[in-house]
């Protein structure tokens, strides 16, 4: 059958019917589909990132960071925080809609003939960063707030007063300066510490048995020396480190040590003594090579976790009081025999874990423990009676080498 006229035209003339023309057209064509490919690709992430952004922003307006202060939780807000070179120019920033969203029973503001007024309790130390940079901290909180706040002079405690003609103002500016506060007292080194005595005379003789024995068997060991053993008389247990900055903050945390006692210790002691055993030694970090801190490990002689629980209680005490920042889940009962720091600073308390303040050095030597942990991984120190748990004084002796003690719980 022949083929139509008219077909045989449109073949010829369509540009696909030349071989070379063709593969161009289908390069081209697959050239156009994947830049389409493309850019539909990076409109869906762009899309996504969107989202998640959205999502993300979302999600930190439904569910806040949440700050405690003085038994109370606060949301913390969304706002652009300025970066200051100074501590000392650090500031609190909001608009003063916030005063809205501020609870307003929160505090004892009293009414007075020229409006209304809030007293603060802060210790002098902090003055400091409440007023800032040439005042600026203290004028802008004034200024924001529509308030005048009076602070004492350095050195001097006492009372700050703030005063407004507005009470949202005044709750306002005392919610302010809580959480500078609270900011800057995390910034504070820690002035002092619980802990269980360790330096009972048996305990000290083992001590130092152990100390010659790791330096006759392990001196050749990178890092091994005298300087990095703990003072005997300075054995002990650390619970949890506070930041006391006045007598008034020292005699609160001594009545707080008190209530514990009525509330759950007496009832977990039993009036007695806790018996514990020191023995065997532990390091700190991952690699046993490169050790910082080397430890003696504690345990209740009947098998019982009465002394856990005591210290596990008492330190949630403590951090619901607003005296001591939540470290751990549990405390990690532990005895520092062996510490780098001691290379540099014999008498610089043991930092093991995540404290308040900033270490004083920032490079530490570590040293070889394989040998050690090999050769006295069940060293026996003794047993020892413990009756009391101290408010120890950080960088302090008292007349039998042990940390003075500004208050004390005891078990009888």
């Amino acid at each position: 059958m022949a083929e139509h006229p008219s077909a045989y035209t449109a073949q010829a003339r369509s540009p696909l019917a030349h071989p070379f023309l063709s593969l161009v057209f289908k390069r081209y064509w697959l050239y156009v589909c994947l830049t389409e490919h493309l850019k539909l690709v990076t409109y869906l992430s762009d899309s996504k990132k969107a989202v998640t952004w959205h999502l993300r922003s979302k999600m930190d307006i439904l569910r806040p960071t949440l700050i405690r202060i003085g038994g109370r939780v606060y949301r913390k807000n969304l706002i652009q925080e300025q970066a200051y070179q100074h501590e000392e120019e650090e500031d609190f920033c909001a608009g003063p809609s916030d005063c809205a969203d501020e609870p307003c029973d929160a505090f004892v503001v009293e009414e007075t003939g020229k409006g209304f007024q809030c007293k603060v309790d802060v210790p002098s130390p902090l003055y400091k960063y409440l007023i800032g940079k040439k005042g600026e901290t203290k004028k802008r909180l004034e200024m924001e707030t529509r308030t005048s706040i009076s602070i004492p002079k350095p050195g001097v405690e006492g009372e700050i007063v703030i005063t407004g003609q507005h009470r949202s103002g005044v709750i306002s500016a005392r919610t302010r300066i809580d959480v500078l506060l609270d900011s800057f007292r995390k910034k504070q080194p820690f002035t002092h510490f619980l802990s269980f005595a360790l330096n009972q005379p048996a305990i000290q003789e083992k001590f130092l048995q152990f100390k010659e024995e790791v330096l006759e068997k392990c001196s050749k060991d990178h890092g091994v020396s005298s300087s990095l053993f703990q003072n005997p008389a300075k054995l002990h247990l650390t619970l949890g480190t506070l930041v006391l900055l006045n007598e008034q903050e020292i005699q609160k945390a001594c009545d707080l040590l008190q209530r514990c006692k009525e509330d759950f210790v007496d009832q977990i002691a039993g009036g007695k003594p806790l018996t514990v055993e020191v023995a065997g030694v532990e390091y700190m970090n991952d690699d046993p090579a490169m050790t910082d801190v080397l430890y003696a490990k504690v345990h209740m002689k009947d098998g019982s976790d009465r002394l856990q629980v005591i210290a596990d209680q008492l330190v949630e005490r403590f951090v619901a009081s607003g005296l001591m920042l939540k470290e751990w889940d549990r405390v990690k009962l532990h005895a520092t025999v062996m510490n780098t720091l001691f290379r540099k600073d014999p008498s610089a308390e043991e930092r093991n874990y995540t404290m308040t303040g900033k270490s004083s050095f920032k490079e530490r030597e570590s040293f070889n423990g394989r040998n050690i942990l090999k050769l006295f991984e069940n060293f026996y120190f003794g047993e020892v009676q413990l009756d009391s748990v101290r408010l120890s004084q950080r960088f302090s002796s008292d007349a039998s080498g042990y940390y003075a003690t500004s208050g004390q719980l005891t078990f009888s």
